[in-house]
């Protein structure tokens, strides 16, 4: 991905085996779901801040159908053990996008999958955690999953918003959507001099974090 951070990334042929996310029957009275929109949508990754996402160590790749996007990671890893820095225990980054959509629709994230790899000492624990937002509007209630030693393996976890508590995009207006995410590791009661880390990184193609997307049509001013 280009330094630049105002780079539009446009839907991506990596992300073409994404599979389709299925949205239940609206509720009486609202517009009704849809499977997603006919046009393409279009992300752009306005600002990465973090210390597990440097500039130019996170992109972002849309599914053809519009249903889900992939934000793939190099630099991910939070770790302790001999020679780990005294704050390498904990990462975290957060991603500010802009989402581009079809006029008359609206999104929301209804499931995250978060993948990597993780090497845990028997005592040491892990923790994955993240939480999602749109600009001007209440954080959702943080999602924390835990991992525990031993492990030396991949490791994957979802999170998972019932239709009924989907915070959807507000219509006709343009904010940025947030991603926070941390990563933590804790030796525990392992040994200080063993070293124990857990990832999310792009070194294997199949590691990376994918959200699926629900669509709406905007009511009709």
């Amino acid at each position: 991905m280009s330094p630049s951070l105002s780079r539009t990334l446009l839907t991506a042929g990596a992300a073409a085996a994404l599979i389709a996310t299925a949205t239940p029957a609206g509720a009486a009275g609202t517009p009704g779901p849809i499977v997603a929109p006919p046009d393409k949508i279009v992300i752009e990754l306005a600002t990465v801040n973090g210390s597990g996402c440097r500039e130019g160590t996170a992109e972002v790749a849309v599914a053809p159908d519009n249903t889900a996007f992939t934000v793939t990671y190099s630099e991910y890893l939070a770790q302790v053990g001999p020679g780990a820095p005294p704050t390498g225990f904990r990462k975290n980054c957060q991603l500010n996008l802009r989402v581009h959509v079809p006029s008359g629709f609206t999104y929301a994230i209804v499931q995250a999958d978060y993948r990597g790899f993780a090497f845990l000492q028997p005592g040491a624990w892990g923790q994955e955690r993240a939480n999602y937002y749109f600009q001007g509007m209440p954080q959702t209630s943080q999602r924390t999953h835990t991992f525990n030693g031993p492990l030396n393996d991949n490791w994957q976890s979802t999170d998972k918003t019932e239709y009924a508590d989907l915070v959807w995009a507000p219509c006709g207006e343009k904010r940025n959507f947030n991603i926070n995410t941390e990563l933590r590791v804790n030796a525990g009661t392992s040994s200080p001099q063993a070293t124990s880390f857990m990832a999310m990184d792009s070194t294997d193609a199949s590691v990376n974090t994918l959200y699926h997307l629900a669509w709406r049509v905007c009511p009709t001013p």
